[in-house]
């Protein structure tokens, strides 16, 4: 397995460097803020992939907000989605909560819409989205973002949180795999 994600890292396209993803975090925080800084917002970290989106922006957004998390995952470590599989729900009560949802990327969509109407069966006043990337996918999608930090193409990505085969999640700009080995 390593040698698979060794030679992956070695031969992807660096789309994105940590200059310019940390350019796009400021404006999605100053976004974000323009829009939430009187709401009390729930942040909700869409779990793994979210993480560092999430901790990256919570510094920047100086305004009163509570954390929580959520882990709704299609991949499970692979480079393909399937259902949704809940495997941890936030234990702060959504009713009549502003709710930020922070992922890492908004792909087909699938997974940040069942999180957001999740959200909104709990009784959350207002349901806000943001994805670090958005994918162009050339289609519509059941969800768009509400705060979006950079434009990808179609591609399988990684770094700055998203994965290839639960690694390079740690990998400090956004990378596209060339031909996925």
């Amino acid at each position: 397995m390593l040698n698979e994600i060794n030679q992956v890292k070695q031969h992807a396209l660096l789309l994105h460097d940590q200059q310019q993803v940390e350019a796009a975090l400021d404006q999605m925080a100053a976004d974000i803020t323009a829009e939430l800084a009187d709401k009390n917002p729930l942040v909700l970290c869409v779990i793994n992939g979210g993480i560092i989106a999430t901790g990256k922006l919570l510094p920047r957004l100086d305004f009163p907000l509570t954390l929580d998390s959520i882990h709704a995952s299609r991949y499970r470590n692979t480079t393909s989605g399937s259902e949704i599989h809940w495997l941890f729900k936030p234990t702060t009560p959504l009713q009549d909560r502003n709710v930020l949802i922070v992922d890492d990327i908004l792909d087909e969509g699938h997974t940040l819409k069942a999180i957001v109407d999740w959200c909104q069966q709990r009784g959350a006043t207002q349901v806000f989205t943001a994805a670090l990337l958005d994918k162009d996918l050339g289609c519509d999608k059941p969800i768009e973002a509400d705060f979006i930090g950079l434009r990808v193409a179609n591609h399988y990505l990684f770094g700055y949180g998203m994965d290839y085969k639960g690694y390079l999640r740690n990998a400090a700009g956004i990378y596209a795999c060339k031909e996925i080995l």
